[in-house]
This record gives C-alpha cells, sequence and structure tokens, in this order.
C-alpha cells in the first residue's frame, strides 16, 4: 500500500482512518496497539489526561519545528510512537487536533496562573502574575506559539474558544480590579483596560526575548520595569487615596 502524501491542510482524514484500517488488518493487530515505543506507551501508563496532554506535546513540537505540514495524524502518530487510531481516538481529526492545541495553551496559562498565593499587598500579586505570565510563556514555548502566533492553517478558533482564552486572564482581571477598590490604582481606573494593556506589554518583551533582542541576563530586570511602569500609568494620586 502506497503512503498517501502529507499535505499542510487541515481536511478530510476519512482516506487516512480507510487506509489505516486496511493496515491493521492486514497486519492482525488490533488497532489501537501502539505500533512503536515512545511517547504514547510512557503516558498511557499515567492515565488518560497524561496521555492527551503528551499527545498535544508532541503536536505542538511538530507545528514549531517543521510548520504546519507536519500536523497531519501519521506524523503526529508517528512521533509519538502510536497508531493514528489513537489520535482519532482522543480528539476525532486533524481539525479538532488544531483545536486542542490552542485550547491547551490556554489552559496551561490558566493553571499557571491561578497557581499564583494571593498577597495582601495588591499591587505585588498583580506583579506575580505577571511574573507567572513569563515564566509560563518561557516554559511553553510551542503552545504560546500557538496562542499568538500566525495561527495554523484551515482553523479559527470560535466563540467558546475566545471565551476560554479569555477566561484564562480572569484572575488578572480580577487582581487590577483589586488594585482599584483598595485605591492603589485610580478609581475612575477599568479592570479590562489594565488587564489588556499590562498583557500586550508582557507580549511585547517576552517576544523581543524569545527572539534574542533581550538577554536573559537581563530580561528578567527589563520585564519588571515594563510591566512595572505600564501599571503605574493607572496609579492613584496621594489626593485620591485620601
Amino acid at each position: 500500500m502506497s503512503k498517501k502524501p502529507e499535505t499542510a491542510a487541515i481536511g478530510d482524514h476519512a482516506a487516512d482512518r480507510a487506509a489505516d484500517h486496511t493496515a491493521y488488518r492486514a497486519a492482525g493487530v488490533d488497532e489501537y496497539e501502539p505500533i512503536a515505543p515512545g511517547v504514547y506507551a510512557r503516558a498511557q501508563a499515567r492515565g488518560q489526561e497524561v496521555l492527551r496532554a503528551s499527545l498535544l506535546d508532541v503536536a505542538a513540537r511538530l507545528l514549531a519545528a517543521e510548520g504546519p505540514a507536519a500536523l497531519t495524524m501519521r506524523r503526529i502518530a508517528t512521533e509519538a510512537g502510536c497508531s493514528t487510531m489513537v489520535l482519532y481516538k482522543h480528539f476525532g481529526s486533524k481539525e479538532a487536533i488544531a483545536a486542542a492545541l490552542y485550547l491547551e495553551g490556554f489552559a496551561r496559562l490558566k493553571r499557571h496562573l491561578d497557581a499564583v498565593p494571593p498577597d495582601d499587598d495588591p499591587a505585588e500579586h498583580l506583579a506575580a502574575l505577571g511574573r507567572a505570565y513569563r515564566e509560563n510563556a518561557l516554559a511553553e514555548p510551542n503552545f504560546y506559539d500557538v496562542m499568538h502566533g500566525p495561527g495554523i492553517p484551515g482553523y479559527t478558533p470560535d466563540a467558546q474558544a475566545t471565551a476560554a482564552a479569555n477566561q484564562s486572564l480572569a484572575v488578572l482581571h480580577e487582581a487590577a480590579q483589586r488594585c482599584i477598590d483598595t485605591g492603589t490604582f485610580r478609581p475612575d481606573a477599568d479592570a479590562s483596560e489594565i488587564t489588556d494593556l499590562l498583557w500586550a506589554a508582557a507580549h511585547g518583551i517576552i517576544s523581543l526575548e524569545r527572539a534574542g533582542h533581550i538577554p536573559p541576563t537581563t530580561a528578567p530586570a527589563r520585564f519588571h520595569t515594563l510591566t512595572t511602569a505600564a501599571a503605574a500609568a493607572f496609579a492613584a494620586t496621594p489626593a485620591q487615596t485620601t
């Protein structure tokens, strides 16, 4: 059986699915049996949640290294060490993998931000969330690119995905509102505007850092300076706090 050419488009997977069924029957193996040791074999023993996340790690890594053309069921399966039917079982289609990559990136960001402990000082809590945002971006560069890069051809986030992305920053919005409520920021300041501007400042300097324009040795200090300056634009004056 000849191998079907791989393309960059995310589209109908029926032909791939039929070809895989034929191959498995010819080999006399179960459809969900791993075809090679690797990520799949290790993750499977740790449960379905870990397995799903590990498969997405593989897909995100391939996307970052080789571009959208690598996002085929066969390419991902080969890299993970599993059959394509495992991917169909967990995601259903190549389109669904693209959507899952987008959602997974924001889900990981949300978990990272939600893990930041509260602080009695609202400004310090907001600053700590900013540091956590940078840490997540550097720890999950492949997902960060899916979240904020040019996107995956054929995939456009729907309303539900966009809402999930916005929800990942809910804790940042709440921290900004607390700064307003406690008098750290001006009473007429808008928490959504603060969140958007801090997000823009953080994303901008992180992008420069990842591109190599800001050395790792000075990047944390530069990040602190920029985000502090952005937050200072909303600071309450002594007259406003009395």
